[in-house]
């Protein structure tokens, strides 16, 4: 409540709805942390990105949480992820589909399925913030600093190639070529690692593999069916399961995924397993018997 944004009748509903559940302090709390970590920027664009929620767009943030608050006497409640920034992103892909997007400075944004990203360009630096999901961004040669922020860190890149993907409690980013520093940090090209805070964590040989569903491929290589299934069921509505009893089979190959049911045939062939679609959206694979 910084700025005067909420009149005394405003402030009072908005502190009922803090305290009237858990995830609602968690959310303001979210907030709170992304507006420190634009603090760290300074040229304009920065200060406009902090400024404009303190006046009518706080406001309109603020009357959307109190909306959501009040409705969780009916049973709803906000979860720490809000869904409005992803709406409102700039660039956004559904669910199945990927997106590339060339940038005003040359730089080439690809959205993976089911992502969102905001892109701010002034004349001092370059902003990319990852909302939700999965990018590569080819970063292109400028006199501008290019700076990456998500909910876990803010990054510096340099030229080159990154793949940025966001994870309930951090984000794990890919170099393949140019350097990445994080508070101070480096990453250097062939290096991947993860971050939810100032540190790099996790840090190992870079996983080329990985980056294959920029060409609409996923490839396994002795990788858990488990692990496999979860990455499939990310271009896939519904509920994509895997029994226990399962999980540990491993498997190997290169998918298209523009036909995720035909993975699924294709694993009926190449593993002793069945799978059981009870519903279009909600399947699931299991030991064969």
């Amino acid at each position: 409540m910084q700025g005067g944004a909420l009149d005394p009748r405003q402030q009072q509903a908005m502190q009922h709805w803090l305290q009237a559940h858990e995830e609602h302090r968690r959310a303001w709390e979210h907030i709170q942390r992304v507006n420190q970590r634009l603090r760290g920027l300074s040229s304009p664009l920065a200060h406009a990105a902090l400024q404009a929620p303190r006046s009518a767009s706080r406001r309109r943030a603020l009357k959307t949480l109190l909306i959501l608050g009040v409705g969780g006497a009916a049973g709803l409640t906000l979860q720490q992820h809000n869904p409005l920034p992803t709406l409102l992103a700039d660039y956004r892909s559904p669910v199945g589909e990927r997106r590339r997007q060339s940038l005003d400075d040359g730089s080439v944004l690809q959205l993976n399925t089911r992502s969102a990203a905001d892109v701010r360009f002034d004349v001092q630096q370059r902003l990319v913030r990852l909302l939700e999901g999965e990018i590569q961004l080819t970063v292109a040669n400028d006199t501008r600093p290019l700076h990456l922020l998500t909910d876990f860190g803010l990054l510096q890149l340099s030229s080159g190639q990154y793949n940025l993907r966001h994870y309930p409690h951090y984000s794990q980013l890919a170099v393949y070529q140019g350097n990445a520093s994080l508070a101070g940090n480096e990453l250097s090209a062939g290096r991947q690692a993860r971050f939810n805070g100032p540190q790099w964590q996790a840090n190992q040989a870079l996983d080329r593999n990985a980056g294959a569903w920029v060409d609409g491929m996923l490839v396994a290589a002795h990788m858990r069916l488990g692990d496999f299934l979860d990455e499939l069921g990310r271009y896939r509505r519904g509920q994509l399961n895997c029994a226990p009893e399962a999980a540990e089979l491993l498997i190997s190959g290169s998918y298209p995924l523009a036909d995720s049911e035909r993975i699924l045939d294709l694993l009926e062939v190449a593993l002793p397993v069945r799978v059981r679609r009870f519903t279009r959206y909600w399947v699931t694979v299991e030991a064969r018997a």
